[in-house]
């Protein structure tokens, strides 16, 4: 992460309270470009105010659950937390340099509070659990920072290259979308806002699926290039930019709140879909395209969409037409039957 010094943007907008909504556009594009290091206009043609929707979505969210257990106030306290914390100290050195920095009256914030208006502002600009709140319970994994090792390496330890699991024989196909997943293999979507449960299965039935869907915050802002670049080919992979998959998300987003610039990542070329293109992210996709292989279709719906086995779904397909070919004319002889009786009876 690159160092920054503490910039305080002299706009009202910034000093009013985090829970204070609805956030200007104005004061949106000043606070993404603060945590991003990447300057966002509301002028930009690319990105406006509407684009920044589900990320600000999740920073009001954020706040509302710390809301009175921090220190930090206002979105310009979250401004100069960031700015520490993209200088790559340990925790206790982050925590002697902002009582230094602030008033005398400042600088006697309680503990716990400093700690928490930590942990919310990593919250908010690396969009990562990490700390918990009390009485609060969540299935989603955190970042454990200790506060031996400086945030950024921290981090790094959670999204480092495995590849332990054996990947020889994984071929992720073009049928390998997120809407096969939901359609065909019947493991449901979990969105989250959570950057480390990207692609992790969340049930011991393999149900469901996290899906990480803030492209516009993984294109903005640099966490790591080669991270940032293989998180987005894992959104083009699955959310291919096709007219089914765009009717399918629009969908979905109608009632999840979901960013749209997931529909800007592209599709891949063959070559990008090789499983060894893939390094942070290989071993999930592994579990995931297992899992998907091997689930069965338990619904009409899902025997007609599936395309995964090819002439392999045929004889069974076949055998089901026979099958409702012999009711069928089971029925038929059945009615016939019951009219000659009929007229055997009555004659006339």
């Amino acid at each position: 992460m690159p160092s920054y010094r503490i910039v305080r943007v002299q706009q009202d907008s910034l000093h009013s309270l985090l829970q204070s909504t609805p956030i200007s556009v104005q004061t949106r594009c000043e606070i993404a470009s603060h945590l991003w290091a990447h300057q966002i206009s509301p002028s930009a043609s690319t990105v406006g105010g509407d684009d920044l929707d589900a990320y600000f979505r999740y920073y009001t969210e954020q706040s509302d659950l710390f809301s009175g257990s921090t220190w930090a106030k206002t979105h310009q306290d979250i401004l100069d937390i960031s700015s520490l914390l993209q200088q790559d100290l340990r925790r206790g050195e982050l925590k002697e340099k902002f009582r230094a920095m602030r008033t005398s009256t400042q600088s006697s914030v309680q503990n716990d509070m400093l700690e928490s208006s930590i942990d919310l502002t990593i919250r908010l600009l690396l969009m990562t659990r990490v700390g918990h709140l009390p009485n609060q319970f969540s299935a989603y994994k955190a970042l454990l920072w200790d506060g031996q090792v400086s945030l950024r390496e921290s981090a790094w330890s959670s999204f480092k290259p495995r590849g332990a699991l054996d990947h020889e024989h994984v071929k992720l196909t073009k049928i390998f979308t997120a809407r096969s997943l939901e359609r065909i293999a019947g493991i449901k979507i979990k969105w989250t806002n959570n950057f480390v449960d990207h692609l992790r299965i969340l049930d011991d039935d393999d149900t469901q699926v996290a899906i990480f869907h803030h492209a516009l915050f993984l294109e903005a802002y640099t966490l790591s290039p080669g991270l940032v670049d293989e998180t987005l080919r894992t959104l083009a992979l699955l959310f291919p930019a096709t007219d089914e998959t765009r009717v399918w998300f629009k969908k979905a987003a109608s009632t999840e709140k979901l960013d749209p610039k997931l529909l800007t990542c592209g599709r891949l070329r063959v070559e990008d879909r090789q499983i060894n293109e893939f390094k942070f992210w290989r071993d999930r996709l592994v579990i995931l395209k297992q899992i998907f292989d091997e689930k069965e279709p338990t619904s009409w719906s899902q025997w007609l969409h599936d395309r995964r086995r090819g002439l392999q779904r045929y004889p069974f397909l076949l055998a089901a037409a026979a099958l409702l070919f012999a009711i069928l004319v089971g029925i038929i002889q059945c009615i016939e039957g019951a009219i000659q009786v009929y007229k055997a009876i009555y004659p006339s």
